[in-house]
């Protein structure tokens, strides 16, 4: 299987990097073909909402979304989204990449997806607003939800390593 990660993390080495490290494990574990995509360091630029693509391509923009990933996208089976919970939602980084699958969205469509936040807040608020965006996202795009790792009360690396939730990551990624 082909495995898109799509990282929004602006930190390196933090909570969601060693989420997507343990994802990443567990999936070549089972033979699975990785590629990933950490948006917080590459080029890339917002949808501009010109509509030139036509939903189907090309996207007017070449930057490293157009030039190099969008292609990986179209290919994948899979395709999880890694990011910190920013005021309820996921980072701008990442939701840069989503506003331009807008670009592909027909050859986006019918795939499957996963899910890991990390947040350093524990409220139930924190984690409900970005579940509801990804379910959205999930129906909108036809994509069959295989998991969700969310990880309230971690606001740093140290933190959640001490937790469960890198192991589910792990065997989230064994389980596709």
């Amino acid at each position: 299987m082909k495995i898109v990660v799509i990282t929004g993390s602006p930190h390196k080495n933090g909570t969601t990097d060693l989420l997507a490290d343990k994802f990443i494990e567990g999936a070549e574990s089972k033979g699975h073909e990785i590629y990933r995509f950490d948006a917080a360091f590459r080029n890339i630029h917002p949808c501009l909402g010109c509509d030139a693509c036509g939903m189907s391509g090309p996207c007017v923009q070449k930057d490293d979304i157009e030039n190099e990933a969008i292609q990986k996208f179209v290919e994948a089976d899979v395709i999880a989204l890694v990011t910190p919970v920013y005021y309820f939602a996921f980072s701008a980084q990442l939701k840069t990449v989503i506003d331009r699958f807008y670009s592909r969205t027909y050859d986006i469509n019918d795939k499957q997806s996963v899910l890991l936040a990390a947040a350093a807040s524990d409220t139930p608020l924190t984690l409900r607003s970005i579940a509801k965006h990804y379910e959205t996202l999930a129906r909108y795009m036809h994509w069959t939800d295989r998991g969700r790792v969310r990880a309230p009360g971690c606001p740093t690396r140290e933190v959640i390593s001490k937790t469960a939730y890198p192991e589910e990551a792990f065997r989230l990624g064994q389980s596709l």
